[in-house]
């Protein structure tokens, strides 16, 4: 990146995003960037870092303030903006307070025209609340003369995904079709991840990262809380389960602070947490004590917006019988092993860990580790180039006599393979012992003959170390991979 970019030396990850953010800088003409993204995935952060040297005003919604309060608030940051020593005056309506904010930036544009101006509005939908005026005063900012500056950067940005798409992206009114730029901020991947620790001073190897983001997902504001020198069981017992541990409560406020009725977003998180392997639609509801109709769909639609929940698609099947399993790492740890622990404290999660529910919990965990990972695992397949659906796939006989299976993950590729996935996580190289040979082995012919498919079936093993070449690994499995291709 080039000095004049605005880029401070270095933010860990987050390439993609700031690529985006540097075309927006070197545009020529009006741009109007909206960046949306789950709670403390660190939107903020990025965003004032990489336009710092642009920044000519920044405004961050107060949450559940008056509309008097934000005027408040708006009139001190800009008086900061203009370095003012005056005693701001509050503007009566956001009508007005976008004239006065127009004043400052054209005074800007004459003082250096060849120079980009970025405005940045934090927490959007806490500045835009109902009866606020503040979208309806944005939209006349923006139609009426923002529109027309070349040298502005417009950036607005929220945690609430569902609300960004609503009223602003898929916006009827006056923003409608006028957003030039969208972006949905992700957790950090597996690589990244590493990088960022590194970057910290956390020097862990990939199994190690791993178990760590099976306990807190990518999210920077957990990661940046890691101390140096200490395991990845420590580092959990150090959030989760210290008395001050900041991912103790941390999910009480996780959903409550994203959505207004945010109790049936817990439902429907309880409910596919404790079906790790998923549900359909109306098993979630049902378990969730939901009733079906319009208010489900749209929490859900919300959740799979912000990347709490996911979608599979069954093989050979449609979108109606889809299953949707929880995708957030925090939430499925925290109401496994944090909720209903009586006790904590040190060493807690080291003698959790020793358990038989840890094994069985950690494979699930680390599936959820792999689909967020697919792109990667394709890579390592060789199939980038390769035209390929991913799916889900589960067999229940009706004839007693006849045996069930489940493949939690399958590659369907338009070279006429498909690759059957089983992730195993493990402290050391796997080994395919003579009971699990035979499962494979049913679970392989079951698919066979249910489906009837006449395309080639490769069996594809995932593992922190690889697998075992044993007779029974070199018999059934086609592709051993090793879980440091999920960081690339």
């Amino acid at each position: 990146m080039n000095a004049d970019s605005g880029t401070l030396p270095l933010i860990a990850g987050r390439h993609h995003e700031r690529m985006l953010f540097d075309r927006n800088l070197q545009s020529r003409k009006p741009e109007l960037l909206a960046v949306y993204g789950r709670r403390r995935i660190g939107k903020t952060y990025v965003i004032r870092q990489h336009f710092a040297k642009h920044m000519c005003f920044e405004l961050t919604g107060l949450h559940h303030a008056s509309r008097v309060l934000q005027l408040k608030n708006f009139a001190e940051q800009l008086a900061a903006a203009t370095r003012s020593r005056k005693e701001p005056e509050i503007p009566e309506t956001w009508f007005d307070a976008f004239v006065v904010l127009r004043k400052h930036i054209e005074a800007l544009i004459r003082r250096d025209p060849s120079k980009r101006r970025v405005i940045f509005f934090d927490e959007l939908p806490w500045l835009a609340s109902k009866r606020s005026g503040f979208l309806e005063a944005v939209e006349h900012f923006w139609n009426s003369w923002g529109s027309k500056q070349p040298q502005l950067l417009m950036v607005v940005c929220g945690s609430a995904a569902s609300w960004m798409i609503d009223h602003l992206i898929h916006d009827r009114g006056g923003l409608h079709n006028r957003v030039t730029h969208r972006m949905r901020m992700e957790p950090f991947t597996l690589g990244e991840t590493r990088e960022f620790l590194v970057n910290n001073g956390v020097k862990l190897n990939d199994k190690q990262i791993i178990e760590l983001y099976m306990a807190t997902g990518g999210i920077p504001f957990y990661l940046e809380h890691i101390r140096p020198g200490l395991s990845a069981a420590q580092a959990i017992d150090d959030l989760c389960f210290a008395k001050d541990g900041v991912l103790r409560d941390e999910f009480q406020q996780l959903y409550a602070s994203l959505y207004e009725h945010h109790e049936r977003h817990v439902a429907l998180v309880r409910a596919l947490a404790d079906s790790p392997q998923g549900l359909a639609r109306n098993e979630m509801l049902a378990a969730a004590k939901l009733p079906t109709g319009g208010r489900a769909t749209g929490t859900l639609d919300e959740l799979l917006e912000a990347g709490f929940v996911t979608r599979f698609d069954p093989w050979g099947k449609t979108k109606k019988d889809s299953i949707y399993r929880l995708a957030d790492e925090y939430s499925l740890f925290y109401l496994k092993w944090i909720e209903r622990r009586r006790t904590s404290g040190a060493g807690t999660w080291l003698k959790l860990r020793s358990t038989p529910g840890w094994k069985a919990w950690s494979g699930y965990a680390f599936e959820n580790v792999c689909f967020r990972h697919l792109k990667q695992l394709k890579h390592a397949l060789g199939i980038s180039g390769v035209e390929s659906t991913s799916a889900s796939w589960v067999y229940r006989p009706t004839d007693k006599s006849d045996q069930g299976a489940q493949i939690d993950l399958l590659i369907d590729r338009r070279d006429d393979v498909i690759n059957l996935c089983e992730m195993k996580f493990s402290d050391a190289p796997f080994v395919i012992d003579k009971a699990y040979a035979a499962e494979l082995r049913t679970k392989i012919s079951t698919f066979r003959r249910v489906t009837a498919t006449r395309k080639t079936t490769m069996l594809t093993m995932v593992s922190p170390y690889g697998s075992v070449a044993n007779a029974n690994r070199l018999e059934l499995v086609t592709n051993d991979v090793v879980a440091d291709v999920l960081f690339r």
